[in-house]
Order: structure tokens, then C-alpha cells, then sequence
């Protein structure tokens, strides 16, 4: 039976798998890392930052989830209202 550790091995093996790690990396991981150390610098909890988007606990653990997973792609709308719950604000740039 082959370990977490010997399937990602295997698995980055393939070039599309490896390909589309590396994009993940590039392009949406420093996104979700800014957002969660925001929320960290904060010092909010996801209940304390859906209480000022006047959401639910499980709605910014299925936004923040979603930056990951990209299984949903948050309106911007809903990232203002996140950046806002910070105390900060969203800039978006084409380069």
C-alpha cells in the first residue's frame, strides 16, 4: 500500500499533474496566504470575520477553502466584504 508521501511522488511524475501544481503555486496560493495571514494580523477568528461580513463560520471556511480547491471561484463582491470584515481592501491588477 503506497503512503501519502509515495502517491504525491508518483503523481508529480505526470507532467499536467506537475503543471498544474506549479500554476496553483505561482498563481493562488500567495492569494490565499495573504488572505489568512490578513485574517491572522487581524487576529479574527472565520466566525468573527462572518459576524462582520454577516455571514456564517462555514461560509468563510468555504470561501477560504475554495481559494485552495478552486472548486468555487468567490465573487469579488464576497472578497470585498472579506477584505472589509479586515479592515482592509481588494486591488485587483492585470500584469
Amino acid at each position: 500500500m503506497l503512503t501519502h508521501n509515495d502517491f504525491k511522488a508518483e503523481m508529480m511524475k505526470r507532467p499536467g499533474v506537475r503543471a498544474e501544481v506549479e500554476r496553483l503555486e505561482r498563481e493562488e496560493m500567495p492569494i490565499l496566504d495573504e488572505i489568512l495571514a490578513a485574517r491572522k494580523a487581524a487576529g479574527l477568528t472565520q466566525a468573527q470575520v462572518a459576524e462582520r461580513m454577516g455571514s456564517t463560520a462555514p461560509a468563510v471556511s468555504r470561501l477560504e477553502d475554495a481559494l485552495v480547491t478552486g472548486k468555487h471561484s468567490p465573487s469579488l463582491a464576497t472578497l470585498r466584504k472579506y477584505a472589509a470584515a479586515l479592515g482592509k481592501r481588494i486591488e485587483v491588477h492585470l500584469v
